[in-house]
């Protein structure tokens, strides 16, 4: 992309900004109510499982549990893309956090370990499953509404936006966590503050629920009603069968996106308290600067995407990954004392998250782009997401290093994919409405 071209980048309008942050706000909603699990993973943990089962087994199986949640993301994925679709883009999105919401207010009210026995696992892990199946339609949905609103030119900067405004709900969930461990002691916590984050959970969607009426449906969605009488029958078979070779990079990028999140957001406070020994408070405080820092990350690459093109800012932030990781680690290990500064800059360089998006929306035409992305990356989410945090957990005991060798690794993976998939012929599926991809160089 030349200046001249830059400059004439349109800029995005009062109701632009109006759509995009209520698009991320009730994103940020959803994706607190999703993730509040996993800062309270040992607590619930100690609740949830037979006192007699040794602490690291407890444990393993509470993050097995939450993984569970993105095993089921597929299967509400891909149904909620056929209707997203066939429907409209704002009617899926409504819906997608109402399923949220229910499930997470449930979690606060249910009875624990002490009070039916295994049956509190079992229902913990049928509520975590409807949540999964919540999530697998939000982040498709989202990807695609905000970026069919969106002016072109300015496609990486709204999708940015709205990748800090879901990683905004980290944020919620890590500052919640960290006030609820200076305001009350373990044992308040494991006796009944717990189950305040869950409750605050389901006040969230019901706000979500109301944002969310205030948008309108995509102008490209309306487009392509006013052109065709029906939609695609079964946009899922078109997928597979007309453009399986944007699968490849869009489940690829997928794993790259996971691994950070997982690394810098569900990994690395579990590590803290564990393998360092740092208290709740201090974890949850420095993994809330990690956030922060990670939504700035978002915005900044989703900046960058505009400038550059999408496929050249993922190279510059593949490579950004494992050396913020790195980063952070080495504070951690050597205990310099400057972690903060360290999470702050582990933070920035996951701004991976923020690109990603933007090579997906641009790999699938309008008519099927929601079923596209949401079957290849509901499908390598709940596989990579379901298998790397117990795998990390596992191997930590053998070096606390191993975080930064599997970031190093998805760096690769993020590097050779922009490598071999940015002139080829793939892209020519994202051409349609989407210049991002293919016309902003």
């Amino acid at each position: 992309m030349t200046a001249t071209e830059t400059a004439r980048q349109p800029r995005l309008g009062r109701g632009d900004h109006k759509t995009l942050g209520l698009a991320a706000l009730g994103g940020a909603l959803e994706i607190y109510d999703f993730i509040i699990f996993v800062f309270f993973a040992l607590t619930l943990s100690q609740l949830f499982f037979p006192p007699e089962m040794p602490e690291w087994l407890r444990l393993l199986q509470s993050f097995g549990i939450f993984v569970t949640g993105y095993l089921a993301r597929p299967l509400g994925g891909i149904l909620m893309a056929h209707f997203a679709d066939h429907l409209g883009r704002k009617r899926v999105f409504s819906l997608s956090i109402l399923m949220m919401a229910l499930p997470c207010l449930l979690i606060g009210v249910m009875p624990t370990y002490a009070d039916i026995g295994y049956a509190a696992p079992l229902l913990l892990l049928a509520l975590r499953i409807l949540q999964g199946a919540a999530v697998g339609g939000e982040v498709p949905s989202a990807w695609t509404f905000v970026a069919e609103h969106a002016p072109p030119g300015r496609r990486g900067y709204a999708l940015g936006f709205l990748q800090a405004g879901l990683t905004f709900g980290y944020l919620l969930g890590a500052l919640t966590a960290t006030l609820l461990a200076r305001v009350f002691t373990t044992e308040e916590i494991l006796a009944f503050a717990w189950r305040y984050p869950f409750l605050l959970g389901g006040v969230f969607g019901v706000i979500g629920v109301w944002l969310r009426r205030w948008l309108s449906e995509t102008p490209v969605f309306l487009a392509l009603k006013d052109r065709r009488e029906t939609p695609v029958a079964f946009p899922l078979r078109s997928v597979l069968s007309d453009h399986r070779r944007a699968l490849i990079p869009a489940a690829l990028l997928t794993c790259v996106l996971t691994s950070a999140v997982v690394v810098l957001v569900v990994i690395t406070p579990t590590v803290m308290q564990q393998r360092f020994g740092m208290p709740a408070g201090q974890t949850f405080a420095l993994s809330s600067v990690g956030i922060v820092f990670l939504n700035i990350g978002c915005v900044l690459a989703g900046l960058l995407v505009d400038r550059i093109g999408a496929w050249r800012a993922l190279m510059i932030y593949s490579l950004l990954l494992p050396l913020g990781i790195g980063a952070l680690y080495a504070s951690l290990v050597g205990g310099w004392g400057w972690t903060g500064l360290a999470y702050a800059l582990a933070g920035l360089s996951c701004g991976v998250v923020g690109v990603v998006p933007s090579v997906m929306v641009g790999l699938f035409p309008a008519a099927i782009r929601v079923s596209g992305i949401s079957f290849t990356y509901n499908v390598a989410y709940a596989l990579w997401a379901s298998t790397t945090p117990l795998a990390l957990i596992a191997l930590m005991p053998w070096s606390p290093w191993v975080c930064v060798g599997f970031c190093a690794v998805m760096g690769v993976v993020g590097l050779l994919t922009a490598l071999y998939f940015e002139r080829r012929e793939v892209l020519a599926f994202g051409c349609e409405g989407m210049p991002l991809v293919c016309g902003d160089k």
